[in-house]
């Protein structure tokens, strides 16, 4: 399939039809296979034959998923997760030993610092946190036992960019290796792997899916990194995506590249209009022109994404007045979603983070972050007014 385009991949990678002939993929909800004889099943369990033995350690559908996935993100092999971030913990657990030490951006989604924090360390592997754009404080915290490199780009939730083949070049130079969060993006935006990163992870529960239904993860690279390493944390510690699920990523990939396509322009046109609204302090988009990144990520993004957040007058109070004053933008955590949603990050998706990383990372009291849908535009700058006029002067 490597000949064909994103949006061909995106709709015919992976399915083989069954003796039904069926032109949709098909959802295989089985716990396990049968085989012919024992010795069948003996060449199964021994890794002599291919073939399913186990939905924890293969799927039909699942499959179907992972070999679509690999072949928008260019990468040899996947595997699929219950979680976004049991696709984290998966990569940490295959990769990863105690005496290790990781380099990872400050500015990453709030469960992933927690899970580094607390539970990683609790191992004895050592996290070091670093200004995601400061490639010269990747480089100075590197040291001999640096084992792997962390970063998501665009970060949740104030869409700073990192260079990801500079990146990816200090990183390798330690012989270590760069794992990027490409959730924000996905494929159809950004592909770290071209870019000399090693492995990405997603939380296809967002923009794969793109209408909120169900939970998953997918890990991403090479078939001796993913393939065999990732894969055998999957075989053994039963983080399995379920086959419905499958299914439905699997039917949000076929129209992934028009959906991103559709936030990116919503989202620049709210961006725009906040950019000059006399009640927001700052707005956090990397399609502005006042964005930081904002030539990087023409460079190394084909899309701006969909994710934005502002700042507005007058801290949390204002802020929630803001969210609760809203009527049809969804008050929720998640993103993604082909409904806009909203959320205070700073009480939410961030809470558990010391107030002083937040306030250094950007995440001020009065930052509302959005995931902008596919509602009619005019109407989603409506709602948003409703919600900037209940702050008062």
């Amino acid at each position: 399939m490597n000949e064909f385009e994103f949006d061909t991949l995106a709709i015919r990678t992976g399915h083989t039809a069954t003796n039904e002939q069926e032109h949709s993929e098909a959802i295989f909800p089985t716990s396990s296979y049968t085989f012919k004889n024992a010795a069948e099943a003996a060449a199964r369990f021994s890794g002599e034959e291919p073939g399913n033995i186990y939905t924890r350690l293969t799927n039909p559908t699942v499959r179907c998923f992972q070999e679509r996935l690999a072949a928008l993100e260019g990468g040899e092999a996947c595997v699929a997760t219950s979680s976004g971030m049991s696709a984290i913990m998966a990569v940490m657990l295959a990769l990863l030993k105690t005496g290790d030490h990781i380099v990872c951006s400050s500015s990453i989604f709030g469960t992933t610092t927690v899970f580094f924090n607390n539970y990683l360390k609790k191992f004895g592997i050592d996290v070091e946190f670093v200004d995601l754009v400061d490639l010269e404080g990747w480089q100075k915290a590197l040291r001999d036992n640096t084992r792997l490199l962390f970063a998501e780009t665009p970060s949740n939730p104030v869409t700073d960019i990192v260079d990801i083949k500079a990146l990816a070049d200090i990183a390798h130079a330690n012989n270590s290796l760069l794992v990027i969060d490409n959730c924000f993006c996905t494929p159809a935006l950004q592909r770290p792997l071209d870019l000399g990163a090693d492995i990405v992870v997603h939380s296809a529960t967002k923009y794969l899916d793109g209408q909120g239904r169900c939970l998953g993860g997918a890990v991403v690279g090479s078939e001796e990194l993913v393939g065999v390493e990732v894969f055998g944390v999957l075989r053994t510690g039963g983080v399995a995506m379920s086959p419905f699920n499958a299914w439905v990523f699997l039917k949000g990939l076929e129209t992934l590249n028009l959906r991103m396509k559709a936030h990116c322009d919503n989202a620049l046109a709210v961006a725009t209009w906040l950019d000059n609204h006399p009640k927001v302090t700052k707005v956090n988009y990397p399609g502005l022109n006042s964005h930081p990144q904002y030539e990087l990520a023409k460079q190394q993004q084909s899309g701006f994404g969909g994710i934005l957040s502002f700042e507005v007058i007058g801290g949390k109070e204002a802020g929630w007045k803001v969210v609760d004053n809203t009527q049809i933008i969804s008050i929720t955590a998640n993103l993604g979603d082909t409904k806009s949603t909203i959320t205070h990050p700073a009480s939410t998706t961030h809470g558990r983070i010391d107030p002083e990383i937040r306030e250094a990372t950007g995440i001020s009291e009065g930052l509302l972050r959005l995931s902008i849908g596919l509602e009619n535009i005019d109407d989603i700058k409506a709602d948003i007014e409703r919600g900037l006029l209940s702050i008062g002067t």
